[in-house]
């Protein structure tokens, strides 16, 4: 009788953590294809600073060349109205730039913490861009935040090194692309694909980015609307780079 009791018991637990297990994971897919809103897109948990890079594309404006290496604590990011951007981005089409959260548990990204800690009340601190590559440089994957940090690590080396080595920058935009699978890390992929499509268009390379525009363009799809999804701007510019990749292609086999 007694294990009778047990049986049932635990058998409801189980049932009630499997269907908890179902809805989260439901709700996970709902979010990334943005047929839902996420709770909060900037999940704080386990970061300790964000960081704002822009790419190194000469066309970057004043603006949002000047907020390049910002750090700023969560408490700041999670303020209503918070832009890392000292106005409005003065670009044409609108600078990419990206919102980058870290734990931090090396050594060069520590000392980055303890500065922000102590200059919070003058609004945080900015990196130069030799810093950043020094903080990327670090030994961040021996650290106990290698898990948490890999995706934003490759994303702030992706920014940093477009002039530096356009080789590793691709590599990097193209692992962010394909490893993104966590709400908090969703917007990090229209600033990936923008820029892999750029630098794979000024390296020649017509058909891969071709390919990548096909992809962003299924990943988000005109009649879904999300947080992290394309501005109407950010649309109309990848379709204009898919005309220009496939005259470029159409010029290549007429050759």
């Amino acid at each position: 009788m007694f294990h009778s009791m047990i049986i049932p018991d635990l058998t409801m637990y189980l049932v009630a953590i499997l269907g908890l297990l179902v809805v989260w994971q439901y709700y996970q897919m709902q979010v990334m294809a943005g047929r839902i809103l996420a709770v909060d897109i900037f999940d704080r948990s386990g970061i300790r600073m964000y960081v704002y890079v822009v790419s190194g594309d000469e066309h970057v404006c004043d603006v949002c060349a000047e907020a390049h290496g910002r750090v700023f604590a969560p408490s700041q990011v999670a303020k209503n109205g918070f832009t890392p951007l000292d106005g409005a981005c003065q670009g044409a089409t609108p600078c990419v730039g990206a919102l980058v959260g870290l734990y931090g548990g090396w050594l060069e990204a520590r000392g980055v913490v303890d500065r922000l800690r102590a200059n919070l009340r003058r609004g945080g601190i900015q990196l130069s861009a030799q810093e950043l590559r020094a903080m990327v440089n670090g030994q961040w994957e021996r650290s106990i935040s290698a898990d948490t940090d890999r995706l934003a690590i490759h994303m702030i080396e992706a920014l940093s090194y477009e002039k530096v080595n356009r080789d590793v920058a691709i590599a990097d935009y193209r692992f962010v692309i394909d490893q993104v699978k966590e709400v908090r890390h969703l917007m990090l992929l229209v600033p990936a694909y923008l820029r892999l499509t750029e630098l794979l268009m000024r390296a020649g390379k017509m058909l891969d980015a071709a390919g990548v525009i096909e992809r962003f363009e299924s990943r988000f799809p005109m009649s879904r609307r999300g947080p992290h999804f394309p501005s109407n701007d950010q649309r109309e510019w990848m379709r204009t780079k898919m005309l220009l990749a496939l005259k470029g292609i159409g010029k290549a086999v007429g050759a």
